[in-house]
């Protein structure tokens, strides 16, 4: 491992960059694979590792480096240094004992995930990475095999989405698509139940959807909900039914229930 005092020494400034300087939106939105992600903590970054993401350079506690450093220090540059550096680097007041870079790895196009899977998230304009490393764990958790991303909605390798999901939204393939709409009515088209998260009064009772043999669950922002071209696609408008006063749950925690009772069985 390489000891360094100096949070503007040249050899770890690409560690100082944030999402989007790793990662810029075309390259978020396209299929190419094109950029970089950083992982937190020994968690994720093993779990990043697992996914077989090619690491390009780490940062960790010299007092107390993770043990996988000393693997990782076989293939790329480790640097090491205290809380001070490591936080001024990171950003973090309290930085992880590990942060690393990987290559980001390249993803299916709509067509592609469809054609391997039987339970799909797709989600429109949730833009906070809270909420999709939230639905990315919780989708996995419950057996579904994919994400489906407008382009409009937050990355599910950006650094809070991966902390969120604990690493799992690395185990979850996601495409993207600047039509959801458009995806959502090919899917119906081709025999699946497209469900419609809505607390609208002309939707059906979640508890009274029957699971199917293909099923996509379709998630909106928490405040705006579903576009009117989005609904208009979907074979069925679905709500968790919810006690008075509270008309909703929050993007995470109805993709949790609706996944759940929607599981393959």
């Amino acid at each position: 491992m390489i000891v360094i005092d100096d949070p503007d020494d040249p050899r770890v400034a690409v560690l100082r960059t944030n999402d989007r300087g790793l990662s810029n939106r075309p390259q978020r939105l396209d299929d190419s694979g094109d950029g970089l992600f950083m992982a937190e903590g020994d968690l994720v970054v093993q779990r990043a590792l697992d996914a077989g993401c090619r690491p390009v350079v780490a940062l960790v506690d010299a007092a107390n480096p993770p043990q996988l450093a000393q693997h990782l220090a076989q293939r790329i540059d480790v640097f090491a240094g205290g809380p001070a550096v490591r936080a001024a680097i990171t950003k973090l007041g309290a930085p992880a004992p590990i942060v690393a870079l990987f290559e980001r790895p390249s993803r299916p196009s709509v067509d592609e995930l469809a054609a391997r899977s039987a339970r799909l998230v797709l989600v429109e304009a949730v833009d906070n990475p809270v909420n999709i490393g939230g639905i990315a764990r919780n989708a996995l958790g419950l057996g579904w095999h994919g994400l489906i991303l407008d382009q409009t909605s937050a990355d599910p390798l950006a650094r809070r989405a991966l902390r969120v999901s604990m690493g799992h939204a690395l185990r979850l393939p996601h495409a993207r698509t600047l039509d959801l709409a458009g995806a959502a009515a090919t899917l119906r088209d081709s025999g699946w139940t497209v469900c419609a998260l809505t607390p609208s009064d002309d939707s059906t009772d979640l508890d009274r959807v029957e699971p199917a043999d293909r099923i996509a669950l379709v998630v909106g922002s928490e405040r705006a909900g579903l576009s009117d071209a989005t609904l208009a696609a979907a074979t069925l408008r679905v709500r968790i039914p919810m006690h008075e006063q509270v008309d909703s749950l929050n993007a995470a925690a109805a993709t949790a229930v609706a996944c759940w009772h929607l599981r393959q069985r």
